[in-house]
């Protein structure tokens, strides 16, 4: 077994992470990784935070993104699916993602005042000003929201909010702006990045639907599909593979830590038994 791990979909408090960007790299260090990437939500801003720590511990920062979008499924009218779409090795300075990235977090910043008035109305002690006062310098989200109420004793469980109040269709869920799962090939491209398919079973597509999405993002050069992930069992990974196989995509792979706000997602292992050798990034850069 190699001994070099990775871990390429990893969020700090840029975004709904609990750990900072230089935080990240000394987690990353104790975990024994040998490389990650930084897969913020909709921003880059944690990168250039992290880098400079990196380089220090010679661990390999592969700079990255997590773009969410709204796929129309074809298959069935009227109904669209929240798809996320990573990319890999992106360049942090340009200027057609930082705008774009901007956008969705002024769009973000509309929807968070409106789920919190909503809040309010049923009777939750929560304010913006108090929220940015306790994630400051991050890219507020529902997690952030959830988060918030738990550690105020307004629920029990930082699910409870979603299962009962900002989960998509809840009372207070205010959907956003999004782009479509191609758009956010194209932005990734645009920036010089690898796109890969973020965790493909979480969609709960059917396979004739998964397969629909896969051939409209490759018609747009989608590269790769995270095929191992902290919440796959071995039976889905080995099908992903699979699907990674038939459509000729790269396999990428990552725990998608968030610190707190995922506890049982640790950095590098997942729940416990993700395993990500280097060879998957070195598959990635010899695509490159």
């Amino acid at each position: 077994m190699e001994r070099r791990i990775v871990d390429l979909h990893v969020h700090s408090t840029e975004s709904d992470g609990t750990l900072t960007p230089s935080e990240i790299v000394f987690a990353a260090k104790e975990a024994g990784l040998s490389a990650f990437a930084l897969t913020d939500h909709d921003t880059v801003s944690g990168i250039a935070k992290a880098a400079p720590i990196a380089a220090k511990y010679q661990i390999e920062l592969i700079p990255g993104i997590e773009l969410s979008t709204q796929y129309e499924v074809p298959t069935v009218k009227s109904q669209s699916k929240e798809v996320h779409v990573v990319g890999l090795y992106i360049d942090p300075a340009n200027p057609k993602l930082l705008a774009k990235t901007k956008e969705f977090r002024d769009c973000r910043d509309s929807r968070n005042k409106k789920m919190i008035k909503a809040l309010q109305k049923e009777g939750f002690d929560i304010t913006m000003e108090a929220l940015v006062a306790e994630n400051p310098d991050s890219v507020i989200t529902r997690a952030n929201i959830a988060r918030y109420l738990y550690q105020h004793g307004a629920i029990h469980s930082v699910q409870e909010a979603f299962d009962k109040y900002i989960g998509d269709g809840c009372k207070c869920y205010i959907g956003r702006f999004k782009v479509t799962p191609m758009e956010a090939v194209e932005l990734i491209h645009d920036a010089g990045g690898i796109a890969i398919l973020a965790h493909p079973l979480l969609y709960h597509m059917s396979a004739i639907t998964l397969q629909r999405l896969i051939d409209d993002l490759k018609a747009v050069g989608l590269d790769g599909i995270e095929a191992i992930y902290s919440t796959y069992t071995t039976g889905e990974e080995q099908l992903v593979k699979k699907l990674a196989a038939k459509n000729s995509l790269l396999i990428s792979g990552g725990s998608d830590f968030h610190g707190a706000n995922k506890p049982a997602i640790h950095l590098g292992t997942g729940k416990g038994h993700l395993y990500i050798p280097y060879s998957v990034l070195e598959t990635i850069k010899n695509a490159r």
